[in-house]
């Protein structure tokens, strides 16, 4: 049975979701945010000891401040910001239920979710990018030892742990795994870890590597996993190292298929950044808005939450004048 018809319909229940859910209230629109997940999932997937980059200052949406014991926020201090940016604002969202199929015919959208079925005037994909992971695509990796989602250190005391990556999830994985008692080596594409690594983290990291506490095989990749042990593709030759986990913490990427099912173009090089335009987040499909790191399709370095919640506003004011208009 299909529900009622709404003038937007917003997929993905993160900071930039709740933003735009926030901004449809203030326009007047009547709206529904789907979330597959816990609310923020995204965030409440990260390490449990996660410090955010950027200030608690900056991650404020709604005029709601955002207080943090630190400078920089803690991944719990977000959660409890977002759950108060929630139950302020009472927003309209419906957790755990993912969106299964998204089409368009005529001028309105139709959505099957796990649950039920919508009908809207308007989509926005504010579905973020940390729900595929990038694959090394090697043998072995669908081990149960393989690991794309990185915690807590815990489960890996006095166990040999490969990190892969350079980037901030790889060394923070790193780091917490070694002091709680793992034998922690990493396997670099490049010649050290990442130079956008956090400044108050990277020097950590440096000298564990310098002083041999933190094994790292740089300019490598893996070639194979196994049970017991990974081997590693180095310029000096092939590596063999005895192994009990692998964490991967080489990336993740946008849902493409949702975009895809809708139409949206995607530009032809590596980045496959969906076609949009800047000065309302709409895209080449009229009624289709992109909110969020999901504009920068592969390029997932471009939009953080502190420079993407101006999109709701944008997009909410573009809407509002379109079915006003009407």
């Amino acid at each position: 049975m299909l529900n009622k018809l709404y003038d937007v319909l917003i997929v993905g229940g993160g900071p930039i979701g709740l933003a735009c859910g926030v901004e449809a209230q203030k326009e007047g629109l009547d709206y529904v945010i789907l979330e597959k997940g816990a609310l923020t999932n995204s965030i409440y997937n990260y390490p449990i000891n996660m410090t955010f980059f950027s200030t608690s200052d900056r991650l404020e949406m709604a005029n709601i401040p955002f207080m943090s014991i630190g400078n920089k926020p803690t991944r719990t201090e977000a959660l409890e910001y977002y759950r108060r940016i929630f139950f302020h604002f009472n927003l309209n969202v419906k957790l755990y239920e993912g969106v299964e199929t998204l089409t368009k015919k005529g001028a309105i959208f139709e959505v099957k979710t796990s649950k039920g079925r919508y009908q809207t005037k308007k989509i926005i994909l504010a579905t973020g990018f940390y729900d595929l992971p990038n694959l090394m695509n090697v043998p072995g990796e669908e081990l149960p030892k393989v690991q794309h989602y990185y915690k807590e250190p815990w489960p890996f005391i006095g166990q040999k742990v490969l990190v892969v990556g350079g980037a901030n999830s790889a060394v923070d994985a790193a780091l917490e795994t070694w002091r709680k008692g793992a034998e922690v080596s990493m396997v670099l594409l490049e010649e050290e870890v990442d130079q956008n690594v956090k400044y108050w983290v990277r020097p950590d990291i440096m000298n564990r590597i310098k002083e041999g506490s933190i094994k790292a095989f740089t300019k490598s990749r893996i070639k194979e996993i196994r049970e017991h042990e990974v081997v590693i593709t180095t310029p000096e030759g092939e590596v063999t190292v005895e192994n009990d986990f692998v964490l991967a913490m080489t990336g993740y990427k946008p849902n493409f298929a949702l975009l895809d099912q809708l139409g949206v173009e995607m530009s032809q090089d590596e980045k496959r950044q969906p076609c949009y335009d800047e000065l309302n987040q709409e895209s080449n499909v009229p009624g289709v808005y992109l909110a969020g790191v999901v504009c920068g399709g592969l390029n997932t370095r471009e939009f953080f939450i502190e420079n993407s919640i101006v999109h709701a506003e944008m997009i909410m004011k573009d809407i509002k004048e379109k079915i006003d208009t009407k």
